[in-house]
């Protein structure tokens, strides 16, 4: 499977070796094809992984991967071209945070909305799931707790997409994913992230992670 990863962040960087560790082959898109952290990123994972503009991304990928920061989503969305897109599984991992008074972030949509639904609503021929938000990047892959594994939270329209994004959430060593039903499910989540961020600030420590017990 061919993977565009749309963003050069930590976020992207950790997912381009996840998904080129499992033998996908990976395209990392930024705002310039030639974009050195782009090329920092191939450099560093190797492999068969290459390098290319928003929409190179885009056209390349069987499935897409956003990873931008909220405030650049959606022009990033328009410049890998919606057409690009349509059809395909596309994995939101973006918080719509909101820095503007400093630390702990809040959120700038909801609880009404949330940036899922308003990728879903930007991409109307995609089929958008939510995964990863809830964990920071050093744990998307191969998450390893002394607690045990963590749950990942996903929503999303369609189920097919949701069950593809499911095994790769296996792949990468999540045994446990819980559907929580369609992108409006991303109000929730969203605002888990929120959590997440205020306890690493409250404890000084980023390697958390959630896990839903069961009876």
């Amino acid at each position: 499977m061919k993977i565009g990863i749309l963003g050069t962040g930590d976020v992207g960087k950790a997912l381009a070796k996840g998904f080129a560790g499992i033998g996908y082959e990976v395209m990392v898109g930024s705002r310039d094809a030639n974009s050195e952290k782009a090329q920092a990123i191939v450099k560093e994972v190797g492999g068969n992984i290459s390098a290319g503009s928003f929409a190179d991304a885009a056209k390349f990928g069987d499935m897409a991967v956003v990873c931008t920061l909220w405030a650049g989503t959606e022009n990033a969305l328009k410049l890998a071209g919606h057409e690009n897109l349509a059809g395909k599984v596309i994995i939101d991992t973006t918080n719509p945070l909101d820095f503007s008074q400093g630390m702990p972030p809040r959120l700038g949509v909801g609880h009404t909305d949330s940036a899922g639904e308003q990728i879903q609503r930007q991409l109307v021929d995609a089929k958008v799931v939510k995964a990863f938000n809830i964990v920071g990047n050093p744990d998307m892959v191969n998450p390893d707790f002394p607690g045990g594994p963590p749950d990942m939270f996903i929503c999303g329209n369609d189920a097919d997409a949701k069950k593809k994004v499911t095994e790769i959430l296996n792949a990468f060593g999540w045994n446990s994913v819980v559907d929580i039903g369609n992108i409006e499910g991303a109000r929730l989540l969203e605002p888990l992230c929120i959590l997440w961020v205020q306890y690493g600030v409250s404890t000084g420590g980023w390697r958390h992670a959630f896990k839903m017990l069961r009876k």
